[in-house]
């Protein structure tokens, strides 16, 4: 017996590409859902008001009203009604605005149909289970925001998310991540976004304050309160009155500061170092630590009371590592930036080159990436970063060869020239050589000559690793891990 029809599910479709449509309804129409189309964001408002759908699908850039401009307005006629976007372009900004309208979520182009499923589903039971909405309704200034966050993977997707359901209240927010992966960045675009985006931001590096000085910093002092107070300052709590405050490195702040922001977070109130008047304040606490506080408070080197006060909402910033499909999105916005800040000439990278950032480790995670790219960007000289632009220790970290390293052994007249005392094998003792090993151990000829070739030629320059690299004709870097792996002895 066919299925009651009004009992099924409905979606409803909103795109101006008629094979989009035809396409993604094909893909909900096999699962029996009951599957409606409209053409424009108007049209689309219009069959929301007239008739809600249990799920709308609905494309951000078309003719006439965007899909965000639809957004608000079906979000603004039915706060509970679940919307989810659909782009072809996953930036930092379109994710965080169609999180902050209140998009149950966001699909990339081109579809998976099992995510789109999936997806569904998820909505679905969204829909059942809820009872109270959260109401997305700040507004923008600017429709522009350069977030300066890049990435279109699965994980920064996830990141952008979070911010935008974050900006619409006042909830304090732990982000974490390693060094150099922009959690200073994170907490400007909460900022940016959030109802208190025209009162100031300030930000704090807890490491970098010497502990005798950061009570002083963050609430003030009173004049003669200790030597050299010689006149009463504000702290920064009082000068981000109504603002954001960014606490990063939280976790090197010492145990009786904490005792202090503790109370700030919980009733709103500072003294000044050396006062005893109490000052209200309206501040905003964003965190940020790359240390494990779970073992600092196991530890007691962290208040629990505060950890818990902090981490109310925690934000994980990826490793570059975990993302490296955004490393050429990265690349192309560090060098489009230096570019109009007319600091270099170079704007594109070529295939080589871009091969190695890629498949590099990134320790130093996007902040190496961007100091790579500055600095290779400047040695370059055209307006193409080659392989040969890229630092060395970047290119011998991934095995990247330039053509003029491609031998182990150097030219004999190279090898030879301008040393003393000990030589480097001329090309007749290296075939002398190579005739007296052949029946001599297991280990192959080829690596046991270009090791006595380093050792001869590290004797003829005293142990000069530079020098030596340059007759070998390879890299410093390269030289220095051969020798770490031989076990050779320096003379």
């Amino acid at each position: 017996m066919p299925e009651d029809s009004a009992k099924r599910p409905t979606i409803l479709v909103i795109d101006d590409d008629a094979e989009i449509r035809y396409s993604l309804a094909r893909v909900l129409s096999s699962r029996g859902w009951q599957v409606s189309e409209a053409a424009s964001g108007e049209l689309g408002i219009v069959a929301v008001k007239k008739s809600p759908p249990d799920v709308v699908f609905l494309d951000i850039r078309m003719g006439g009203m965007s899909g965000l401009e639809a957004l608000q307005h079906i979000r603004s006629a039915n706060p509970r009604q679940l919307v989810i976007l659909m782009t072809a372009f996953g930036t930092a900004q379109t994710a965080i605005e169609a999180m902050k309208y209140g998009a149950f979520d966001y699909i990339m182009k081109p579809f998976d149909p099992q995510k789109v499923l999936t997806l569904v589903d998820n909505a679905l039971k969204a829909g059942a289970d809820m009872r109270a909405a959260v109401d997305y309704k700040p507004s923008l200034n600017s429709e522009d925001y350069k977030e300066g966050i890049v990435g279109a993977s699965p994980v920064m997707q996830d990141v952008f998310k979070v911010i935008g359901q974050v900006t619409a209240s006042d909830v304090t927010v732990m982000i974490t991540g390693e060094s150099g992966t922009g959690k200073e960045l994170v907490a400007r675009s909460i900022w940016k976004h959030s109802h208190r985006s025209s009162k100031p931001f300030i930000a704090v590096n807890c490491a970098a304050i010497p502990e005798n000085l950061i009570e002083s910093e963050l609430f003030g002092h009173e004049k003669g309160s200790f030597t050299g107070a010689t006149g009463q300052r504000l702290g920064k709590f009082e000068l981000c009155d109504g603002g954001t405050i960014f606490l990063d490195e939280i976790g090197d702040m010492a145990l009786a500061t904490q005792t202090k922001i503790l109370r700030v977070l919980q009733q709103g109130e500072i003294q000044r170092v050396g006062g005893t008047e109490t000052l209200r304040v309206d501040v905003r606490i964003l965190a940020a630590t790359n240390k494990d506080l779970e073992a600092m408070v196991r530890a007691k080197s962290f208040r629990e009371d505060l950890y818990y006060r902090l981490n109310v909402v925690r934000i994980r910033m990826p490793a570059l590592r975990e993302r490296d499909g955004d490393i050429p999105q990265i690349v192309d916005f560090c060098l489009q930036n230096l570019v109009k800040q007319r600091k270099v000439r170079a704007s594109k990278v070529s295939p080589e080159a871009m091969s190695v950032l890629v498949r590099y480790s990134w320790p130093g995670n996007v902040r190496e990436l961007e100091n790579v790219i500055y600095r290779s960007a400047v040695i370059a000289q055209g307006d193409t970063i080659l392989l040969k632009d890229l630092p060395v220790e970047i290119r011998d970290s991934v095995g990247a060869v330039l053509p003029a390293e491609s031998g182990a052994v150097a030219p004999a007249s190279e090898a030879a020239a301008g040393t003393s005392g000990a030589q480097a094998l001329t090309l007749t003792e290296a075939l002398d050589w190579v005739h007296r090993e052949l029946s001599a151990g297991s280990e192959p000829i080829l690596e046991r000559l270009e090791r006595e070739m380093a050792l001869r030629v590290l004797k003829a320059e005293s142990g000069n690793q530079l020098r030596a690299a340059e007759k070998l004709g390879i890299t410093r870097a390269t030289l220095r891990k051969r020798i770490d792996e031989w076990g050779l002895k320096i003379p």
